[in-house]
């Protein structure tokens, strides 16, 4: 697989890899990272692969971490590159997969809190994916239909997790005013959503 397209021979070519690794942190010359790249390409293809398991994502975390290498490699005692960069790419690819499991985690509890309180429905967590995406879908139509100040509001308290406090201090809203918007958005969302389903 060819991230950069076709490479060109270079003088360098049969080089073992510390003393690219050496000539690289001596001259700066991205052409001797380019040949580690190359050699390498594989093998960081496989491990994301594994753990992202969709070939797109696959070969976008190849390309962040070859750009990091770049950094990287100016700062970090590498003895073999190999095992090195194996490292590297699996800890890349698993900080991904925790990033993703906690922007998940955080849209699961947002789309149960936000479906009891305005559907009052709890079983939301229930639903398969599809389904979620769908409910989400819809109430997401629903908040953009509200005036600004109600959409405001509940963007804030639920999207945001402000305190009612919070959203009163950032919109320069009284008090009464937040619980009012806020009130009346969810019932005009429940509203939407109804209509909707009927």
């Amino acid at each position: 697989m060819r991230l950069f397209g076709k490479q060109k021979i270079t003088p360098h070519q049969d080089l073992p890899d510390d003393e690219l690794l050496k000539r690289f942190r001596l001259s700066g010359d991205t052409s001797l990272m380019g040949i580690l790249f190359t050699r390498y390409t594989h093998l960081v293809y496989g491990v994301c692969m594994k753990y992202l398991q969709d070939q797109e994502d696959a070969r976008d975390a190849v390309m962040d971490i070859f750009e990091d290498l770049l950094l990287n490699l100016h700062t970090h005692n590498v003895e073999v590159f190999k095992n090195w960069l194996y490292t590297v790419s699996r800890n890349h690819c698993l900080m991904i997969l925790r990033k993703e499991a906690s922007v998940r985690r955080v849209r699961e509890q947002w789309l149960a809190t936000f479906s009891q309180e305005i559907m009052d429905s709890g079983d939301i967590l229930h639903l398969d994916k599809n389904e979620q995406d769908s409910r989400l879908s819809s109430m997401m139509e629903a908040l953009k239909r509200l005036n600004d100040e109600q959409r405001t509001c509940l963007e804030l308290l639920y999207l945001h997790n402000r305190s009612y406090q919070e959203v009163s201090e950032i919109t320069g809203f009284s008090m009464n005013q937040v619980k009012s918007f806020i009130q009346n958005g969810k019932r005009n969302m429940r509203n939407i959503l109804i209509k909707e389903h009927d």
